[in-house]
C-alpha cells in the first residue's frame, strides 16, 4: 500500500491547481479496498454497474456511507432505473431523453430530485452511448422540463485512440457545449465530468470539473477503468 500511497499522492499534487473531483472508480475492487481508500482521503466513488455497486455500498459501515458520495458512471438501462435513483449522488451516464424520463418517473415516485449529466459523444463514435452535438440542445430543452431530475452539467468519454491534439479538440468541445447550454437556458450547469488515467490532465487543462481515475490510482498502471 505505500507505494500506492505514494503514486496517488503524486496524482493529487498534478491534479491540485485545477481543483477538481476526483472519482476512484472501484469497478474491479471490492467493499474492503473502498474503505481503504475512504481512509486514504477519498469521498467520491464510481461504480459502472448498478447491481455491483449497490452490494458493495450495503456492505461499507455507515461511517463510510455518509461521508461518501457514490457515482454511476457506466451506461444505465431504462429498466435499471429503479435501482438507480436515490442510491447514487449522482448519474453520469444519461444519452437519452428516454433514459431521463425513467429516471425522472422513479425519483417522482420515491419523491427526491436525481442529479443527472448528459453524456454527449461528440466524437460520434458508433460504439458508445451519447448525443450529438447537434442533438444536444433539443434534447436539453426536454430534460430540464422534467421535475424530479437536475441536470448539473455534462459527461464525455474520448476514444481510446485519439492523438493528444484530438483530445485537446474533444474536451474542449465539451467545454463549448457546457457554456453554451448554460448560457441559453440560464441554468448554472457546474460539473463537468471528463478524463480518464489516459487523458486527465488534458482535460483537466481543457475545463473538467471531475475526472474519473480507475487503476492509476490503484496500482499505477494506464489500464482504463471505463
Amino acid at each position: 500500500m505505500s507505494s500506492i500511497s505514494e503514486n496517488i499522492e503524486k496524482i493529487k499534487a498534478r491534479v491540485a491547481p485545477y481543483k477538481p473531483t476526483v472519482i476512484a472508480v472501484t469497478k474491479y475492487f471490492n467493499e474492503l479496498q473502498i474503505i481503504k481508500y475512504y481512509e486514504m482521503g477519498f469521498r467520491d466513488f464510481g461504480e459502472n454497474r448498478v447491481k455491483d455497486a449497490l452490494e458493495k455500498i450495503d456492505k461499507l459501515p455507515e461511517y463510510v456511507k455518509k461521508d461518501s458520495r457514490f457515482h454511476l458512471i457506466g451506461h444505465l438501462q431504462t429498466n435499471k432505473a429503479k435501482l438507480a435513483v436515490g442510491n447514487f449522488d449522482l448519474i453520469h451516464s444519461v444519452d437519452s431523453v428516454k433514459l431521463a424520463e425513467a429516471i425522472n418517473n422513479e425519483a417522482e415516485k420515491k419523491g427526491i430530485v436525481q442529479n443527472i449529466l448528459l453524456q454527449i459523444n461528440n466524437a460520434k463514435e458508433e460504439q458508445k452511448s451519447g448525443f450529438y452535438p447537434e442533438e444536444i440542445k433539443e434534447a436539453f430543452k426536454k430534460v430540464m422540463q422534467m421535475q424530479s431530475v437536475k441536470i448539473s452539467g455534462v459527461m464525455n468519454m474520448a476514444p481510446i485512440n485519439s492523438s493528444e491534439e484530438e483530445l485537446h479538440y474533444l474536451f474542449r468541445n465539451i467545454k463549448q457545449i457546457n457554456d453554451e447550454l448554460q448560457s441559453e437556458f440560464k441554468l448554472e450547469l457546474k460539473q463537468i465530468s471528463m478524463g480518464m488515467s489516459r487523458d486527465f490532465m488534458i482535460a483537466l487543462e481543457e475545463g473538467a470539473t471531475m475526472i474519473r481515475l480507475g487503476r492509476i490510482l490503484f496500482n499505477n498502471t494506464q489500464e482504463e477503468e471505463n
